[in-house]
This record gives C-alpha cells, sequence and structure tokens, in this order.
C-alpha cells in the first residue's frame, strides 16, 4: 500500500505541473518523474490524473475540516457556512495557479468539468455537514450541487482577488449565499403550498402555521 506521504507527494506534483504547463499538457510520465515515483508506485495509488485531483479535493476537505471552530455552532447557518467556505479558500491560496488553469481546461473540456462538478459537489456535500446544513438524501444532494454552483461562481472572483484580505472574494461570497437563501425560501414555499393544496380541507384547516425561525436549510431566513 502506497504510503499517505507518497500520495501527498504525488497530489502536490499534479498541483505543481498544472500551475505551471495546464491540466492538458500534464502526463502521468510527468507526474511521476517528478514527484519521483515508479509508474508502477502511481498505478498502485491511483487510477489516472483524475483521481490525484479527487484526491486534492479530498485533502483540502480535510484541512478545511481540521479547522472548523466549534464556537460557530452558535452562529446562524449562513454565518457558519461563510466562515467554512472561506476557510477553504484559505487552503486553496498556495495552489490558486493551478485551479486557475483547471478552470480555464474546464471551459474547453466537458469531461473535465463534469469531473470537477462531481468532486465539487462532494466536498460542498462536506462543508455543508461541517456548518451544522443536512447533507444527506436527496435534499441534501441538491444543497450540495447548488453550493458547487455557488462556489464555482465566487472561485472566479477569487482567481483575480489579488487583495491580501480578500474583500472582494468575501463580497461576493456573502452575495452568493445570500441569493442561494432567497431561493430556498421560494422552494420551500412552493413545497409547502402544494403539501397544503394536496391535503383533505379537513387536514388543511388543522395545519399549523410554519415557523418563523430562521434556517437556510429549510429556506426560510436568517
Amino acid at each position: 500500500m502506497v504510503q499517505q506521504r507518497t500520495r501527498k507527494k504525488i497530489v502536490d506534483t499534479l498541483m505543481a505541473l498544472t500551475a505551471e504547463r495546464g491540466w492538458s499538457d500534464v502526463t502521468l510520465e510527468d507526474i511521476a518523474g517528478r514527484a519521483g515515483v515508479s509508474l508502477a508506485a502511481l498505478r498502485a495509488a491511483y487510477d489516472g490524473r483524475a483521481a490525484v485531483l479527487e484526491d486534492f479535493f479530498r485533502m483540502a476537505d480535510e484541512q478545511v475540516l481540521e479547522k472548523v471552530d466549534p464556537g460557530l455552532a452558535q452562529e446562524v447557518q449562513r454565518e457558519r457556512l461563510f466562515d467554512v467556505l472561506f476557510s477553504r479558500f484559505e487552503v486553496l491560496a498556495p495552489h490558486k495557479q493551478a485551479m486557475r488553469s483547471l478552470m480555464r481546461a474546464a471551459f474547453a473540456d466537458p469531461l473535465l468539468a463534469i469531473e470537477l462538478n462531481r468532486m465539487a459537489t462532494t466536498s460542498m456535500a462536506w462543508m455543508l455537514t461541517a456548518a451544522g446544513i443536512p447533507a444527506a438524501g436527496a435534499r441534501g444532494l441538491i444543497r450540495a450541487q447548488a453550493m458547487a454552483i455557488v462556489w464555482a461562481r465566487v472561485m472566479r472572483v477569487w482567481l483575480d482577488d489579488d487583495d491580501p484580505g480578500l474583500a472582494r472574494t468575501m463580497a461576493a461570497l456573502d452575495k452568493r449565499l445570500r441569493e442561494a437563501e432567497r431561493a430556498a425560501m421560494g422552494i420551500n414555499r412552493l413545497e409547502r403550498l402544494v403539501g397544503a393544496a394536496r391535503r383533505p380541507r379537513s387536514r388543511r384547516d388543522d395545519a399549523k402555521p410554519p415557523e418563523e425561525e430562521g434556517d437556510l436549510a429549510e429556506g426560510r431566513p436568517t
């Protein structure tokens, strides 16, 4: 079994080569040669470049999850999610050029775009969980996909944000999360209307009004 240290070396090599050459010009031979491992060792660890990239996403997830502040539990969900996602940008900072190259490559390669979306959706499920927002089941998948879209849009701002404090990135992240919250509110209201229309009149009359407490996961304002 390939040691974790070797896997990290391979992952770091992929990201360094991607930053230097662009995703499309990086080969498995390049990765093995730069990382100082044999092709056999590389094959033992990964099925291909996409698998190495997925491991990079997983390692980034782990770093973010390790940094989650337990004190965030006292914050509203949107603020918790903001802090978690912003922490992810901080974790990715050393690989900014590689992420820029990946984004460019995805525009020209639909298969890469699909893979990146799948990886991002998995990561966002973990970010939602870290923020205390349910990410399991069909609803959780929808939330994770929505967050992957939010993430991609804010990342475009982050890639061009040279401010050490990332002011533009913070503003874009706050804006997109508020938009997502409003969209969730609309969907939740529609579900309630449809549910009320389907209930028999006797049950409809006895139904309690929805709570007013804010909840991003349930589509209520925070």
